[in-house]
């Protein structure tokens, strides 16, 4: 590999993707999947010794098992990019506990069969009504799209609205074997199973599991020793992180952050245009803090979820003739959107109240500050070094 020039590229390449595919299937992928097999060994190094996680690959698939750091605000989306709701998770343990050890080939109905039976032994009260078949056809269609299914005979979404209606699905029992995170073994509740998947034994591939994952990691988010060793380690991290991802690492007094100069590296990308992104900036410069002191993220300069509301609302109307017609006319819709992605992007986060009233508050995070078109400053703090 030495001696290859592309090597370290195609490497790059193949990590990124597995960070944001972690079961990556032949038939989808097949120019990256050539590149996993190609550098297998170097990439397995790499997970399993920088950031603690475990890579597997076989003849037509690759899974990179995470574990290590939970990403509470990465939910499994459907494919309008909606997060999967409490009965989709549900009926999809469900489903991967029916199929797990085949067969290869079965019928919706069998497979609705199986569920049930399933949810019978799970203590599960599982209704059989429009939203339970809806919920099941999503999942299967998600499954389909994840590679671990495939429809053979007629189509799984007509389920959804006659409950007589059947297809042949072809599930691949080996690839549903490798979902499940190794951590849901033996786990007795969901807190326990929280609690193995967030271990820290290891702090500095952790800490750089949160950098991959997560935009910025704030100095609240850990302890004064984990936050003094990254300092130490700040120029050894970012060479291993540029080096598998490309990112490059800011750093600040509240915090790290991992840049990614590409853009492409996340999901969910910010500054992005669109009604969503174009409401999101705005936004972040209507709760922006007065310009007499800097902006120190506490609760004193949170904002009710009312007048969180209330500034979408007026920036809907400003802004109506360009922005989405179906948002311009649900602000509340649209303002939970907005907070949702300024939460996921750490960017801001939610403070709930201690003072007897029950309305939670939206507090922005120093890395807004990124994005705000004027930095306030004071007499004794060098801006740059204190906000993003």
């Amino acid at each position: 590999m030495a001696d290859d020039p592309q090597g370290p590229l195609e490497r790059r390449v193949a990590a990124r993707h597995l960070v944001q595919r972690p079961l990556t299937c032949k038939e989808h992928d097949p120019d990256v999947f050539r590149l996993i097999r190609r550098h297998e060994g170097e990439l397995d190094r790499w997970f399993t010794q920088r950031l603690g996680y475990r890579l597997h690959v076989d003849a037509d698939s690759a899974r990179l098992f995470k574990t290590g750091t939970v990403p509470d605000r990465r939910p499994l989306r459907t494919g309008s990019g909606r997060p999967f709701s409490q009965l989709e998770y549900v009926l999809l343990s469900l489903v991967l506990a029916a199929t797990a050890a085949g067969p290869a080939v079965i019928s919706l109905r069998d497979l609705v069969d199986q569920v049930r039976s399933a949810a019978a032994e799970a203590d599960i009260d599982l209704a059989d009504g429009h939203p339970e078949r809806r919920a099941l056809v999503t999942v299967l269609t998600w499954m389909i799209t994840q590679g671990l299914a495939t429809e053979l005979h007629a189509r799984v979404d007509a389920y959804a609205t006659d409950d007589t209606a059947d297809a042949v699905l072809k599930v691949r029992p080996d690839r549903i074997a490798l979902v499940p995170l190794p951590s849901l073994v033996g786990a007795a509740s969901a807190e326990e199973l929280l609690a193995r998947a967030e271990r820290r034994r290891a702090t500095r591939q952790w800490m750089r599991g949160r950098l991959v994952e997560d935009p910025v990691l704030y100095a609240e988010d850990l302890t004064e020793a984990e936050w003094g060793e990254l300092r130490r380690r700040l120029s050894e991290e970012e060479r291993i992180l540029h080096e598998m991802f490309g990112l490059v690492l800011e750093s600040r007094a509240e915090g790290v952050a991992a840049v990614d100069p590409t853009g492409s590296l996340s999901d969910r990308r910010f500054p992005a245009g669109g009604t969503l992104g174009h409401a999101a900036l705005l936004l972040l410069d209507a709760l922006r803090p007065d310009h007499d002191g800097p902006a120190d993220g506490g609760t004193e300069a949170a904002v009710p979820e009312a007048d969180v509301i209330g500034h979408v609302r007026a920036l809907a109307a400003r802004h109506a003739r360009h922005w989405a017609g179906e948002l311009v006319a649900a602000p509340e819709r649209l303002a939970r959107q907005v907070t949702d992605l300024l939460v996921d992007l750490r960017l801001a986060d939610w403070v709930p109240c201690d003072d007897g009233v029950a309305e939670r508050r939206l507090r922005l995070l120093p890395a807004a500050a990124r994005f705000l078109p004027i930095v306030p400053e004071a007499d004794d703090v060098d801006p740059q070094e204190a906000l993003w």
